[in-house]
């Protein structure tokens, strides 16, 4: 059985192009024409993956993104947006996506965002790690992170970056490294979606975000992971 996809999008023509597009690749699909059918269908199928508008009837994408995120830390969400504002990227990723698209958008490129995106989701399970001692741990077994045995209730993206962080500790790795390690693809040079979830990791992580134990500046260049 293929990877499931979950489209959503109240312009029936591009539904219907991305429907065509990813099933030639492989991937079984469903779709959704606003806010509300979106969540219904989500919880009927739970896609490995949404394709998710931000103009939507009923409920918006933001909201969309925002319901299913109180539920589900992990399933990949790409936000479908013709609008170019710093505003509505920063606001997606902020609600939890992982990844933005700016129409219009080229087919294998969006080909390749839902392939990589994917392709990170599916974890490769380690030791388990059943105890949680103080401090900072990286469960790779459930894609979770516990900070002094709480649980940090990480992303998909929030946890892929921290973890890739983690095995290199002290490494500074620039931001387009990271969006190239850790997105897997180049984000046509918008290193701003590595600041967001950075920022958005700290909230989680940190005791005072001011002041980062973890994830640490290092000025002029990127960021480095700290035990």
């Amino acid at each position: 059985m293929g990877k499931s996809v979950l489209i959503v999008d109240d312009e029936k023509n591009i539904v219907d192009i991305l429907k065509f597009n990813l099933e030639k690749e492989g991937f079984e699909t469903t779709s959704a024409y606003d806010g509300e059918a979106a969540l219904v269908e989500y919880a009927k199928v739970r896609p490995d993956l949404i394709l998710l508008d931000v103009m939507l009837p009923l409920l918006d994408g933001f909201e969309v993104c925002r319901r299913i995120r109180a539920d589900d830390k992990l399933t990949p969400i790409i936000m479908l947006t013709a609008r170019e504002e710093e505003t509505s990227k920063v606001l997606g990723l902020d609600l939890g996506a992982d990844d933005y698209i700016t129409k219009p958008f080229s087919l294998r490129e969006l080909q390749a965002r839902v392939k990589a995106n994917i392709r990170k989701s599916d974890a490769h399970a380690v030791e388990r790690n059943d105890e949680k001692p103080d401090g900072l741990v990286i469960d790779f077994e459930r894609l979770e992170v516990f900070v002094n045995g709480r649980n940090a209730e990480l992303t998909q993206r929030e946890f892929e970056l921290v973890s890739f962080m983690a095995a290199s500790p002290g490494k500074a790795f620039s931001r387009e490294e990271l969006l190239q390690e850790v997105w897997q693809y180049e984000h046509l040079g918008d290193v701003r979606v590595v600041d967001v979830v950075i920022r958005r990791l700290r909230e989680k992580i940190e005791d005072d975000t001011r002041q980062p134990r973890y994830v640490i500046t290092k000025r002029g260049l990127g960021y480095y992971f700290e035990n």
